[in-house]
């Protein structure tokens, strides 16, 4: 029996593909971030960050919150100022799938839409000029060191302990880049040969999640030593896999988890042998109301 919903958070299933990979001695595993209460692997930072926040005096009750979000966040987010009673204004570009707004203002966040052509930068630079009114406390997930905290005290421990330490690779779309970077840490720490591939869109391409920023844009948190290796995919790599995902395994998810899939197949295929872990970061009907899954 739990006390809160809150204590669903992490120790999310992982499951070994049985149709994408067919190469003796090379396994890959996708661990399901969509199995989080909030849908998605930013249940873990959101709840990292406002409860540290919260333990540090940085934050009240009094408190408003406001955050940029491409949408997985923001539902996090909301989701878990509302279980702390907090109020959180939550930045989102306007052509964001409308499940993921009606999501988020579900949970009792205020929602924000800026232009789209302006992307998630836009959306940043909003927050950040309504922080520097004084009335608001931005918890900043590009910046925060607990968004990739996160994911050293549970993500990296439980793909650890999951594959009984026999893990060889780790593959995540870099969208703030936690993830990875939390990740990573711990996994090199257990084995520092555990090889860390991450995985960002090709020039051009547009895959809600991923991201390969402007510089000026590009995460505090990110350090691209703990990145041993890039590889990047286009959107219709993104969209097919997110299909076959579906089709294949039974495993419906979102375009960025397509995309380091199809990532992570390709890596398969270049291995004689090893132990992949792919991070499955969100659930497919969030897009419902997008082309993903339209045929």
């Amino acid at each position: 029996m739990n006390d809160s919903i809150i204590d669903l958070v992490g120790n999310t299933p992982i499951v070994k593909s049985k149709r994408l990979v067919d190469k003796p001695g090379v396994d890959l595993y996708f661990k399901l971030e969509g199995q989080n209460p909030g849908g998605s692997v930013k249940d873990r930072a959101a709840y990292n960050m406002i409860k540290s926040a919260l333990d540090r005096g940085d934050i009240d009750k009094n408190t408003k919150l406001i955050e940029a979000t491409s949408g997985n966040t923001g539902i996090a987010l909301a989701m878990i100022a509302g279980i702390f009673g907090l109020d959180i204004e939550l930045v989102m570009p306007e052509n964001s799938t409308i499940e993921r707004v009606q999501t988020m203002r579900a949970y009792g966040a205020k929602v924000t839409l800026t232009d789209a052509d302006v992307g998630i930068e836009g959306s940043r630079d909003y927050a950040e000029d309504k922080m520097k009114s004084g009335d608001y406390f931005m918890l900043n997930q590009f910046g925060n060191d607990d968004n990739w905290q996160a994911h050293y005290k549970t993500t990296g421990p439980e793909i650890w302990r999951d594959t009984d330490h026999r893990v060889t690779h780790f593959v995540s779309s870099m969208g703030t880049t936690g993830t990875i970077m939390g990740t990573s840490t711990y996994l090199k720490e257990m084995n520092k040969d555990i090889q860390i591939v991450g995985v960002q869109p090709s020039d051009d391409a547009r895959i809600p999640g991923i991201r390969k920023w402007p510089k000026g844009y590009l995460p505090k948190i990110f350090n691209p030593e703990k990145v041993d290796r890039v590889l990047e995919v286009n959107e219709q790599e993104a969209i097919e896999m997110s299909r076959r995902l579906a089709e294949e395994e039974g495993i419906f998810a979102g375009m960025s988890s397509g995309g380091a899939a199809a990532a992570a197949v390709r890596l398969c295929n270049e291995l004689d042998s090893g132990l992949v872990v792919s991070i499955v970061c969100d659930r497919g009907d969030r897009y419902l109301s997008s082309d993903l899954f339209k045929k």
